[in-house]
Order: C-alpha cells, then sequence, then structure tokens
C-alpha cells in the first residue's frame, strides 16, 4: 500500500529468498522506475515487489501470480491489480490477504466490481521468518528504520482506507502488526498515543545503539550524534 512498505519487504525478500531475482519499485523511484520494469520485463522468472504505481497501464507477460498483501483502497484498483496475470487468453491466479475482521470486503468486491472470490486454505508448514527480520534488523539500521516508517506508513494508508466501515482503524490489532512487521519496538505515533500492547514485547537493546553497516551512513550519524551533545 506504501512506498515505505515496498522499500522494507523487498529488502527483506532479497535476504529471506535465494536464487529467486526480487525487485522493488514505486512512485517515489522517478528515474529508476523505467530500467527496473524493463529488466523485470525480461527476467525468465522474478518477484516485484510494488505499489499500485503498476496496478494498470502496464503489460508484463506471463505473471504467474499477483499478490495482494495489502487490500487496495479502491475496489476498481483490486480489478486492475487481477489484471496484471491472466493476459491475452493466458491463465493466472490473484491472492488477496485478508484479516478475519477484514472478510466482508469479500462480498463488497462481488456487488460493486462483479468479482466472485474463493477462499484459499492457509498452507501448512509455513516458515517462520520474523525472527531472522528481526536479526536483521539488529544487524544494521537501515533494515530498523525501514520497519519503523514501513509500520508507520502502513498505519496511516490504513486509516484512509474508502472502505472505512470495514478497514476499521480501531479494530487495528496493533501488537500482531508490529510483531508481523518484525519490529524491534512501538514506534511514537499519534495512532498509538496513550495505549498498551502487552502482546508485544520490544527487545531489551537501546536500539540507539544499533549503528548502519553502511560505514558513511554510520559516520554521518556519529557525527550529528556528537552535535547534538
Amino acid at each position: 500500500s506504501t512506498c515505505a512498505c515496498v522499500e522494507y519487504y523487498g529488502k527483506a525478500l532479497e535476504s529471506l529468498i535465494k536464487q529467486v531475482k526480487i525487485m522493488s519499485i514505486h512512485g517515489k523511484m522517478k528515474h529508476k522506475r523505467n530500467r527496473i520494469f524493463t529488466e523485470f520485463r525480461k527476467l525468465p522468472g522474478g518477484i516485484l515487489v510494488c505499489t499500485d504505481v503498476m496496478a494498470r497501464g502496464i503489460d508484463i507477460p506471463e505473471v504467474n501470480w499477483v499478490l495482494q498483501y495489502d487490500p487496495p483502497s479502491s475496489a476498481s484498483a483490486f480489478v486492475h491489480r487481477c489484471g496484471r496475470t491472466a493476459r491475452i487468453g493466458n491463465v493466472g491466479s490473484a491472492l488477496v490477504f485478508l484479516l478475519p475482521m477484514e472478510e466482508s470486503y469479500i462480498n463488497f468486491l462481488s456487488i460493486n466490481q462483479k468479482c466472485p472470490m474463493q477462499e484459499m486454505k492457509l498452507q501448512p508448514n509455513v516458515l517462520d521468518l520474523l525472527p531472522k527480520l528481526k536479526s536483521m534488523a539488529l544487524a544494521d539500521r537501515a533494515v530498523f528504520e525501514k520497519g519503523m516508517k514501513a509500520f508507520v506508513s502502513y498505519v496511516q494508508a490504513y486509516a484512509k482506507h474508502e472502505c472505512n466501515l470495514i478497514f476499521r482503524i480501531k479494530d487495528l490489532d496493533f501488537a500482531s502488526l508490529a510483531r508481523g512487521f518484525a519490529l524491534l519496538k512501538m514506534p511514537k505515533m499519534p495512532e498509538l498515543r496513550g495505549k498498551c500492547f502487552p502482546d508485544f514485547t520490544p527487545v531489551t537493546v537501546n536500539t540507539d545503539s544499533i549503528s548502519f553497516k553502511d560505514k558513511n551512513r554510520e559516520k554521518e550519524r556519529q557525527k550529528k550524534i556528537e552535535e547534538q551533545r
């Protein structure tokens, strides 16, 4: 749903999935977008992590799966997203992830977009990769900061969903969401002010001590800390 989520999960998938080309694309990549799109189009196989900037007006041949991790903010965008697969008589699959409290969105889409769907059963023996993602955040401040930004942007996007009777931010389980983003601690943001999260356990590490793997970025950060002192 957001550029920050693409940045974070694109980086995560690069580290977690080997032997598969992972590429990321979003609206803030002004100059790189065309190059990434062209490169992905030529690949024999791969994964493109993207925002709705790729939802319409583009043609990538032989897309097998469109995975909609975040339900789109408009019903028409849902159909456009699905349309990236099954092009020109080919067969393809599209999947949207929904929380139990969001399931009435299925009825909404069947009425609003004449788009029937069927439930896909949960996959057995799913690997828990969140500890690995947490370790990545502890080892590199860039990953830690990307995760925090992604969480904040996700919550803000959720609050603006056009179907706010279905996607109600007051019903969102922030602790589960933070665990799903593999956060080390809860960020400070207006939506979380005054709330307690007994189901979320922050790390005991002082996150200010996490350094950037990039030596130049870390040098710059230390310089700013010294100036503040």
